[in-house]
């Protein structure tokens, strides 16, 4: 027994000082790793309640307009003029034609617009410029004035983030955070907010999300050739490109 104990004792004190290091040094990196964890939950809880702070704000603003505009059609409706809507800020552009005798200038004036495939849609800043060129690709494109409804949907249902020149899928908003959070946009109700006002980050904003995607409409085009207005499908449509995008969804 004696002799046992000696020979315990002896490989107890022979285990060489770098199995100790070896401990030692995932011990740390262990302590190191749970650590850099909790302050990611931390940062995590911390973004979740402002996103919720934000998303209650913008919710508010977007009624106290609806109201505003309410109020201003009642009060034209009720001295007996008529109230001119605001001109809008933001369009929505889908290409409705593929490639087939496209001229060089509206094939360049596309690929600019990001409509380089048949069914994707963009969200465009309205201006001289750009109006000019809508107005040269008409024939390929059906655009109008998105509502809040519509920007939402979109962004939720088909958004895809450009990320290193990557698409990825909106599915969490530390996506959009690492892109966009140097411009303070770092959930989806921001980039939602950013579009739909035509923010000071709006560039920014639209040029991270690719290009949406979209199905063939529900029930089909019914006339590509012709224009909105003689009962096709092309040019403006102002804002009846909500129901249409419904159908694309």
């Amino acid at each position: 027994l004696e002799h046992t104990h000696q020979s315990l004792e002896m490989s107890a004190t022979s285990v060489p000082e770098s199995v100790f290091k070896r401990r030692k040094g995932l011990e740390e990196l262990k302590a190191k790793r749970e650590a850099r964890h909790a302050a990611v939950r931390r940062d995590a809880k911390k973004n979740r309640t402002e996103a919720f702070k934000r998303a209650e704000k913008y919710v508010k603003e977007y009624r106290a307009e609806e109201r505003s505009l309410l109020r201003l059609r009642r009060q034209a409706k009720k001295a007996g003029n008529f109230f001119v809507e605001p001109e809008g800020k933001l369009a929505l552009v889908v290409r409705i034609r593929g490639i087939m005798g496209v001229s060089p200038k509206v094939r360049k004036i596309l690929q600019l617009l990001r409509l380089r495939q048949i069914n994707n849609a963009v969200f465009v800043r309205i201006n001289k410029a750009t109006r000019n060129m809508l107005t040269i690709v008409e024939p390929y494109i059906a655009w109008g004035y998105p509502n809040l409804k519509t920007v939402r949907e979109l962004v939720y249902k088909r958004g895809f983030g450009k990320v290193n020149k990557q698409r990825i899928p909106l599915t969490d908003n530390s996506v959009i955070e690492g892109v966009l959070g140097k411009k303070d946009i770092i959930c989806v109700e921001d980039l939602v907010h950013e579009i739909t006002t035509v923010g000071p980050a709006f560039k920014e904003a639209n040029n991270f999300l690719w290009p949406f995607k979209l199905s063939s409409p529900l029930g089909g085009f019914s006339k590509k050739l012709r224009h909105f207005n003689e009962g096709g499908e092309a040019g403006c449509r102002e804002d009846k490109i909500n129901a249409l995008v419904q159908r694309m969804l």
